[in-house]
């Protein structure tokens, strides 16, 4: 059997492998700011050289990025699995909505399930954190403030469910939907039934993930998910009805022109 020489680790090395694992782990996410070089060095207890250098490295694969008078920062890397012309596909293909619910469901709906087994206590609190939040936010009637926080719940339990494919995936997802490739999310947070409705579903789930219950739990997100197709469908159906009600109103004032 051959052996190799054990070779001590640059110290430069141990912040890359540490950076690395909590951009991996969802910790750390695109567009974030790291913290000023000496406040950096001291937490991680290495030099600022060891430190310079690790970033450097970073920067290099494409994790970090600095920007000039600004700082340093986790790079922009969600939404890569898709090209623009992708991208622009989805957003004029009006049944890649539902493909994308379909998608959700389905992949939340596991992530679910998972983190009602497998989450930590802190994990959880988070979840329920958030969802105390979306109940302020829903007393203030803030359709802005409701879509942020849907996100962040949801990708919560992503989070929680431990998987980092899964992680990034679903990151990438919410930011095509953030940026309204797929549907305009504070829509679906305007009319009061369906705001009281989406609160009560994300109840729904929170329940079942402090519970612990993983049936629960993706039950929970299935029936959220079905929901919010249906809501879809009438926007869509909405939207054509009144793209031929301007039409009419179009053709009229021309007659009495």
């Amino acid at each position: 059997m051959t052996f190799r020489r054990i070779e001590p680790e640059k110290l430069s090395q141990a912040v890359v492998r540490q950076i690395e694992d909590l951009i991996l782990r969802g910790v750390l996410r695109p567009g974030e700011r790291l913290p000023a070089e000496r406040d950096l060095s001291e937490k991680l207890g290495v030099s600022r050289p060891s430190l310079r250098e690790a970033v450097a490295h970073l920067q290099e694969q494409g994790l970090l990025t600095a920007r000039a008078g600004s700082g340093v920062f986790v790079a922009e890397v969600l939404g890569s699995a898709f090209s623009p012309a992708l991208v622009r596909l989805f957003a004029t293909n009006e049944d890649a909505v539902f493909d994308y619910v379909d998608f959700r469901r389905d992949l939340e709906g596991l992530a679910a399930e998972r983190a009602a087994r497998m989450a930590s206590d802190t994990d959880l609190k988070v979840i329920d954190t958030i969802y105390r939040r979306m109940e302020v936010a829903h007393r203030k009637r803030n359709p802005a403030d409701e879509a942020r926080l849907d996100a962040e719940f949801h990708l919560s339990i992503v989070e929680a469910s431990h998987n980092v494919i899964t992680l990034h995936m679903m990151r990438s997802m919410f930011e095509l939907l953030r940026e309204g490739v797929f549907y305009n999310r504070q829509i679906m947070f305007r009319q009061r039934a369906t705001r009281d409705t989406l609160l009560a579903q994300h109840g729904d789930i929170n329940r079942a993930l402090q519970e612990r219950d993983p049936d629960a739990a993706r039950a929970a997100v299935a029936a959220h998910m079905d929901f919010v197709a249906r809501c879809l469908k009438e926007q869509q159906k909405a939207d054509k009805h009144e793209a031929v009600s301007r039409q009419r109103l179009e053709h009229e004032q021309a007659r009495r022109g």
